[in-house]
């Protein structure tokens, strides 16, 4: 018998695995906080003799190195991926066993196209596949984006993934489960079918259906796969070399408690001051010149990505429990521990004689019936979605991620501010008051706008 426990984790949209038989068991791909892995095999009362990565990470800092470490286990990384520290070099065709009492043996095979040395890993019981720790390579309907390395490479490298969903496909049975890390919301998926995920089960069999990789030739492939790639977060240029270096082991120590005082004097300073509270309640009351980052809201990609690498942050939560989670999600896309932090309400958070700053929220019905004189709407999707679905005529975009260097482009005139949902909209917006915009934030999908009576257009 075996066992394939999927661990999530959340915010990144990513994977990871803890797969073996009765007494030991193989880590795949663990995030940087590693005790839920350590967890999931103390369930099982087995130890874990392997940590294997499928390929040095672009979107998390790993917690591999640190698990090997603490656990004892064998360190796998790819043999071309170039790192600083002591591992087991893997080359394609090696075997590792895993649990051979119950037949269990790992078989790396090569499948650059993620990176140049990417590296898929079979498990195998009594020599036939039962399935395979995909990392980048083979997802749910899709590949692992291919331009994460190097501008010269993507396409040569996006080559390199169809012929390695192919060699996957040719080489296990159908029935063989397909265990991508990536792809359930991760920004290294290729396009947003990849990053949908369905159910979040595949096997080889429904890849060979259903892949873009798979059911198309080479060259339509790779024209639609390059066609169809997203802006790459802009912390994903740390990720690669914290991974190569060797991160430091995750601290996950509480940080100082900051009074009113001291939140006012680091804003002054200028850091950032980061409200993890819902859009809603933040709409209502913050500290003047804070922002919106929800804790529930894909907290550690969005703020690594806006963040100027390396400023300090000051968390401010509704509880307790709030603030240990979002120190979690930021420590695994390495924002270190914050530099100060605070719970409860904005009645506590502000200099004592000050009320807490707000601003409007609305509808699309809102908007639609408000005169746009004096007006800006303002798009903040990414290019893809406002190709794909659509835009407010008239409305100026500026994608989320770009607005903090773009500020000064939003025309004058009341700002209301739309994303696809409402999330990115409070980031946008409390980025625009902190500025001293009178802002309206449009908390509303952006699906309703044309039932709204807006008018919703497709080209420009």
């Amino acid at each position: 018998m075996f066992f394939v426990d999927t661990i999530e984790v959340p915010g990144l949209g990513n994977r990871t695995y803890l797969a073996g038989g009765a007494h030991t068991a193989v880590a795949v791909d663990p995030p940087r906080d590693i005790d839920h892995v350590i967890a999931a095999a103390a369930r099982r009362g087995v130890r874990i003799s392997h940590v294997v990565e499928t390929h040095l990470h672009n979107d998390y800092v790993t917690g591999g190195l640190e698990l090997a470490r603490l656990t004892g286990a064998a360190y796998l990384v790819p043999a071309g991926a170039r790192v600083s520290y002591a591992r087991v070099p893997v080359h394609d065709g090696d075997r590792h066993d895993v649990d051979a009492a119950a037949g269990l043996v790992l078989r790396a095979l090569a499948t650059p196209g993620h990176t140049p040395h990417h590296t898929a890993y079979a498990l195998e019981q009594d020599g036939s596949a039962v399935a395979v720790f995909t990392g980048g390579s083979l997802l749910i309907g899709t590949v692992g984006r291919p331009d994460l390395v190097e501008p010269r490479l993507t396409r040569d490298l996006a080559r390199a993934q169809h012929a390695s969903a192919h060699r996957l496909a040719a080489e296990l049975p159908d029935e063989t489960a397909v265990l991508p890390t990536h792809g359930f919301g991760s920004f290294c998926a290729s396009n947003q079918a990849g990053r949908a995920g369905g159910d979040g089960t595949t096997t080889i069999g429904k890849e060979k259906a259903n892949n873009a990789a798979l059911v198309r030739d080479v060259d339509t492939f790779v024209a639609e796969l390059l066609g169809g790639l997203d802006d790459v977060p802009a912390y994903y240029t740390h990720m690669g070399p914290a991974n190569a270096d060797g991160p430091a082991p995750v601290d996950l120590t509480p940080p100082a408690v900051a009074d009113a005082d001291e939140i006012a004097a680091r804003l002054a300073a200028g850091e950032w001051v980061v409200d993890l509270r819902h859009r809603v309640a933040f709409a209502a009351g913050h500290v003047a010149g804070s922002f919106n980052f929800e804790a529930d809201g894909q907290l550690g990609m969005y703020l690594a990505w806006l963040i100027p690498w390396g400023k300090p942050v000051t968390l401010l939560a509704e509880s307790a429990e709030q603030l240990v989670a979002a120190q979690r999600q930021l420590a695994r896309v390495g924002i270190e521990r914050p530099a100060a932090a605070a719970t409860g309400d904005p009645a506590h958070w502000v200099s004592e004689g000050t009320a807490p700053a707000s601003f409007p929220r609305a509808t699309f019905t809102d908007l639609a019936g408000r005169s746009r004189d004096g007006v800006v709407v303002l798009d903040v999707r990414r290019d893809s979605e406002r190709g794909a679905g659509g835009f407010i005529a008239g409305s100026v975009h500026i994608p989320v991620h770009t607005l903090r260097e773009r500020l000064d482009e939003v025309p004058a005139g009341q700002v209301w501010v739309h994303c696809a949902g409402g999330m990115r909209a409070a980031i946008a917006a409390s980025l625009l008051d902190a500025q001293g915009r009178d802002v309206v934030a449009v908390d509303d999908s952006f699906d309703s706008a044309a039932a709204a009576g807006l008018t919703v257009r497709t080209t420009s």
